[in-house]
């Protein structure tokens, strides 16, 4: 309720013509909270604050501590030395259901039992992380997207260059991801429907430029809602941009009249495609069209409906389509959740969550939120106990030569140092 009202402050309305037409326009300025955000100060915060658990420092893991890694769109040669690590030292990986249970005191833990979490189910996840998971004799956690998966006929080869993916979906398929969980090798679980962004904010902040191709895939913000949603491209050049935030987050949906999206599109077009952007007037033709236009901001009862039909949906064709009903689980896009997201977890019966709160250790401990879940990087894996194991500045100076790999969202708070 204080999001809320905290978001009706900041509206006002002012008088708007469009196509001769008197709109009522409500204004809303909208930021991304600290705690939804990523980058270095983010991580350096967490170092300081204490929020790291004591094995990255040279410490033990201990009973009470259950660490998860999560990983995105993976190279053989970045995952095939962590996942020897983990074989070689023993350590055991366990499955969604086995988080839970440790949370809630029902399974124990010698200090050697790990969660691997692969977001987003990148095509390497069939071609790289299934086979050497089966080499090292590991399983994961994978959260899928399902309205984002494409079917096929036949699951992709794996060749013999090392298992990196080539050509076809950036995602893995429907054939690939039932071939997974049918082995064992991966316990499926949901992370929503769609991972989508949603613009929240009346405030022009930018328009798709040919720059746009480089922005991750999944961040890419929605531009209509489910159940056929669809998002912003880097052929909608032209479109306007406005701050956008998880939709699993407790901010509310702001959307433009698609005219505005259109006629910018076709002032694009009409003036060379890429080559608009080399006009020095190219922003303020632009702005002519789209700064203050009209802009509808979806109710409180829209948004909890939104956010319930992202997770059930979500469960529901993963669960249907892999012929299981073990999907009870979920870990939210960048780690972003809410009040609004955790109260819908609880009413749709959920098991668990991951999600990434300002406070508290980035491993999972006995006693914590089941709907709160936190995770560490990858490369933290060296700083587990046993042979081999790498000191914190050998893995900070790594991580500074040759950044985490992934498409997964830049934006993601889980993304520290």
């Amino acid at each position: 309720m204080e999001r809320e009202a905290s978001a009706e402050r900041q509206e006002s309305r002012l008088p708007q013509r469009l196509f001769g037409v008197q709109f009522s326009v409500p204004v809303q300025s909208e930021t991304v909270p600290f705690n939804e955000r990523g980058g270095r100060l983010r991580g350096v915060l967490d170092v300081v604050s204490g929020r790291f658990p004591g094995f990255v420092f040279g410490g033990s893991v201990g009973s009470d501590t259950l660490p998860v890694f999560h990983f995105h769109d993976e190279r053989r040669e970045d995952l095939e030395s962590k996942l020897r690590h983990l074989a070689e030292n023993g350590y055991q990986s366990v499955t969604n259901d086995d988080i839970a249970r440790f949370v809630t005191g029902a399974l124990a833990t010698d200090g050697r039992r790990v969660g691997l979490c692969f977001d987003d189910v990148w095509a390497s996840v069939w071609t790289v992380a299934g086979p050497l998971l089966k080499q090292y004799g590991l399983t994961a956690i994978a959260y899928a997207i399902p309205g984002r998966i494409e079917d096929a006929d036949l699951c992709r080869p794996i060749g013999t260059d090392g298992g990196n993916p080539g050509a076809g979906p950036p995602l893995a398929t429907w054939p690939e991801l039932r071939a997974l969980h049918a082995s064992g090798v991966l316990d499926v679980q949901c992370h929503t429907y769609s991972h989508s962004r949603i613009f929240c904010s009346t405030t022009v902040t930018g328009y798709v430029t040919p720059d746009f191709a480089s922005t991750p895939l999944l961040n890419r913000p929605q531009i209509a809602e489910l159940p056929d949603p669809r998002f912003l491209t880097p052929s909608d050049l032209g479109a306007p941009l406005y701050t956008s935030r998880s939709r699993m987050s407790d901010a509310l949906r702001v959307s433009a009249a698609d005219e505005i999206r259109i006629r910018c599109l076709e002032r694009v077009a009409g003036g060379g495609g890429p080559r608009f952007f080399e006009k020095p007037t190219w922003r303020g033709e632009l702005d002519a069209i789209a700064q203050g236009a009209p802009t509808s901001v979806e109710s409180s009862e829209r948004r909890r409906a939104a956010i319930e039909e992202e997770l059930d949906r979500c469960r529901a064709l993963l669960n249907a389509r892999l012929a299981t009903g073990s999907v009870q689980h979920v870990c939210l896009p960048w780690g972003v959740s809410g009040e609004n997201a955790t109260a819908a977890l609880q009413r749709l019966g959920f098991k668990s969550a991951f999600a990434n709160r300002l406070q508290g250790t980035h491993a999972v401990r006995r006693g914590d939120d089941l709907f709160w879940l936190k995770r560490l990087p990858n490369k933290y894996i060296f700083r587990l106990p046993g042979r081999g194991r790498r000191l914190w500045s050998s893995t900070l100076r790594q991580a500074q030569s040759r950044p985490e790999r992934g498409r997964g969202p830049t934006a993601s708070g889980e993304r520290s140092l």
